[in-house]
């Protein structure tokens, strides 16, 4: 197990073109399935039986999600396919090599974008999770329910959010390397399957809140609008394709065949988790269902005061994988202009450059999420950013592909044709979820 999560941080760690594990041992297949499902299992679950009540009840919900899983599944083997043909071992790099310069470079934009909103979002869910714990603690010594805790400056979520950030997560940011992580990697896949279960035993448990019949698998007054607000938490909670061409580089058996078998079991077993969790978490609240399905959930309530600590656990620990991963591409250029203009990189520089960055990265995330007011919100931006890795790119790459490759003219048609539908849905996706955002944002103002 834990040689199996140091493979993961090196190959979510990983930002070079060489493959990330070429100095060991290849994954086998149990191995990339643990890894694809640690990239995809995580803060999108609090978000889906919100989602469930936004679709317009369970049946819509799971429609939109087995429709979605196809295209998943489709973006997965293409590109694993294009990491074959182009010989990289990075989405970036794949994208840059099958489809040009300028295309790769606008992927690298979406990157870092992507994981700014990601670490924003993650912030957010720490934010809620303290609110939530500090209420726990108060009802623990006074005995009298968290919702009548007086005010106090330094019981304050937001005082609380600042103190996490400049305790534990800039320190562990700093590091050119998070060691850290090979030692609870594991953590947040556990956290996941954990609150499922958690969910699952509350709502056989709980006294009834809602009636327990068939009448939550439809609302009635679902629309084309409300089941399209629940494809950017499918996307943000399904999404592992940024590590996925990573871990098939690093993968014993490389056809494409078996990447297809690892992709559908991957996404299968996401689909069995997410759905149950929505499910279960939309039945036990309906309509009353929190943005972050653990603040539905009472302070006191044992099962769930373990689910926040182990979110919040996790998201702590992971969040400093991100401004690695952000760091190491918005630091590139600056390397090359210092070697450019000074013909030398040194130690100091690169020291400087990295404090500066990881600073100012977590201090404007950190900023955003104290004035976010629910996650929600940072997940219709971060599910239309996600498009573009789901979508567009794998829709581009394999569109680039077909141009060049030797296959019959039948399947090059075929595949231009598919390329060009997930291209275009991932268009629609994309403007769809960022109306939503700016409308929202609009409606607040």
């Amino acid at each position: 197990m834990e040689k199996l999560a140091r493979d993961s941080i090196s190959l979510l760690g990983s930002t070079s073109n060489k493959p990330p594990l070429d100095s060991g041992p290849r994954l086998g297949s149990m191995g990339a399935v643990f890894i694809m499902l640690k990239s995809a299992l995580g803060a999108g679950l609090l978000n889906f039986p919100w989602a469930f009540d936004k679709a317009g009840g369970i049946r819509s919900a799971i429609t939109v999600e087995l429709i979605s899983l196809v295209f998943l599944v489709s973006g997965l083997i293409i590109l694993g396919y294009s990491s074959s043909i182009s010989g990289r071992c990075t989405y970036q790099a794949v994208v840059k090599e099958v489809c040009g310069a300028a295309i790769g470079q606008l992927c690298e934009l979406c990157f870092v974008f992507n994981l700014f909103m990601i670490a924003v979002a993650f912030l957010v869910i720490v934010k809620d999770q303290l609110e939530k714990l500090c209420g726990s603690l108060y009802e623990v010594v006074t005995g009298l329910p968290g919702s009548e805790m007086p005010y106090r400056w330094y019981t304050d979520r937001h005082f609380a959010l600042v103190l996490v950030c400049m305790l534990l997560i800039l320190p562990m940011s700093i590091p050119k390397e998070i060691s850290i992580q090979k030692y609870i990697s594991v953590l947040g896949t556990f956290a996941a399957t954990y609150l499922t279960v958690a969910m699952i035993v509350k709502y056989y448990t709980l006294p009834s809140v809602l009636p327990r019949s068939t009448s939550l698998l439809s609302s009635g007054s679902s629309s084309w609008a409300s089941i399209f607000s629940a494809i950017p938490t499918i996307c943000f909670g399904f999404q592992c394709h940024e590590a996925s061409i990573a871990i098939y580089s690093s993968m014993e058996n490389q056809k494409l065949s078996h990447w297809v078998l690892i992709s559908v079991l991957s996404m299968v077993f996401c689909l069995i988790i997410y759905s149950l969790t929505g499910i279960y978490g939309y039945l036990t609240f309906g309509k009353n269902v929190e943005a972050d399905i653990l603040m539905s959930y009472a302070g006191h309530d044992i099962l769930m005061v373990v689910a926040r600590l182990l979110f919040g656990i996790s998201i702590i620990t992971v969040f400093p994988i991100i401004v690695l991963l952000s760091r190491s591409v918005m630091q590139e250029p600056l390397m090359r202009w210092r070697q450019k203009r000074t013909g030398t990189v040194t130690e100091a520089f690169e020291r400087c450059s990295r404090y500066l960055l990881t600073i100012l990265w977590i201090t404007v995330t950190l900023l955003i999420a104290m004035f976010v007011p629910d996650i929600s919100k940072v997940i219709s931006v971060i599910g239309g950013i996600s498009a573009f890795f789901i979508f567009i790119f794998p829709g581009l790459c394999l569109m680039f592909a077909m141009q060049s490759e030797p296959v019959s003219f039948k399947t090059r048609v075929v595949l231009t044709t598919w390329g060009a539908l997930t291209l275009v849905c991932g268009a629609f996706i994309f403007g769809q979820s960022t109306t939503i955002a700016v409308m929202q944002l609009l409606h607040k103002t």
